[in-house]
């Protein structure tokens, strides 16, 4: 598989990072719907014998315009790029949002960013895409700017499950915050995927028989607490089943700030300060505060030989 180029900026670039067909939005999960309007760029780009670029913005405009919000992020700026990868991406454009990007009319996106910039031969964007200072420039206004500059605008419909609900990030959202797990990953296509170091604990899990890989939340949206069954992958490409809590662990006293604890199954080395990327495939309960950590210990035995049953299913 070819390898993705990323990036960053949008001025000054070389004659070979211009005149893609390109995909423009946030992208944040790379959800089905999000492919609906990626597979526009790509028929417009075999039809111009053109690269395939898709076109997203660093930070996320909602954490650059509403910076006081809770943690929502689906994935990593690198998780994005495997995924786009996956989809035969030649190049993804990560626009820097700062005060010039952010104070430019639709007019001047499109004419400075797009097409002097980007020198983009076609656009695809999503039917509720919006761009410029006031969100003011819309799919209409960007098939006039074409029309005005000389690129192709292509608009995605809806895309929607058997029931006509829309394929959205934030249903993704909504469904991990429910836990609900299966529900985000067919919006998404695949297993919500929680990625970063593995933070040296107490070790408590170790002693007690169940050895966690710790991994702090971050950015990504928060699920809801409680105990899944788990895929994760290692940087060197081997995967173990597993069973994780998301949450605080109120049984152990200390721990702040959510995380991720996920004890891999059958697996026993020395991965701190490496970096994992956990699937959630299962939700198996709630967090508790148990009474003792004999207690503890076995509820999550039993939620490891249930996760292992889900698992092998």
């Amino acid at each position: 598989m070819k390898r993705i180029r990323v990036i960053r900026g949008w001025k000054d670039l070389p004659q070979s990072d211009r005149g893609a067909a390109v995909a423009m939005g946030s992208f944040d999960g790379v959800h089905l719907g999000h492919q609906q309007v990626i597979e526009l760029a790509a028929r417009a780009a075999r039809d111009l014998g053109a690269p395939l670029g898709v076109i997203t913005f660093d930070p996320h405009p909602r954490v650059y315009f509403r910076p006081d919000e809770p943690a929502f992020r689906l994935m990593k700026t690198d998780q994005q790029a495997r995924a786009l990868e996956k989809l035969n991406v030649d190049m993804l454009y990560v626009l820097p949002l700062e005060a010039e990007l952010a104070g430019m009319t639709d007019r001047e996106f499109a004419t400075r960013v797009l097409h002097q910039g980007l020198g983009a031969r076609h656009v695809a964007v999503g039917f509720d895409n919006s761009f410029g200072k006031g969100r003011t420039g819309t799919p209409q206004t960007m098939r006039a700017y074409g029309q005005e500059l000389g690129f192709g605008v292509s608009v995605a419909e809806p895309v929607g499950d058997v029931d006509g609900d829309k394929f959205s990030s934030t249903a993704v959202r909504a469904a991990l915050r429910d836990g609900r797990p299966q529900d985000a990953a067919e919006i998404l296509g695949r297993p919500f995927a929680i990625e970063g170091p593995v933070q040296r604990g107490r070790q408590l899990g170790r002693k007690l028989g169940f050895p966690t890989a710790n991994v702090d939340l971050a950015d990504y949206v928060t699920p809801r607490f409680g105990v899944y069954a788990t895929r994760t992958r290692l940087s060197d490409g081997r995967e173990f089943s597993g069973v994780a809590n998301i949450g605080v662990n109120p049984t152990v006293q200390g721990v702040t700030r959510p995380l991720l604890e996920v004890w891999l199954f059958d697996f026993d080395e020395d991965i701190y300060d490496r970096v994992i990327e956990t699937d959630l495939i299962a939700f198996l309960r709630p967090e508790e505060k148990f009474e003792t950590l004999e207690i503890m210990t076995e509820q999550v035995m039993r939620d490891a030989a249930r996760a292992r049953q889900i698992l092998e299913a």
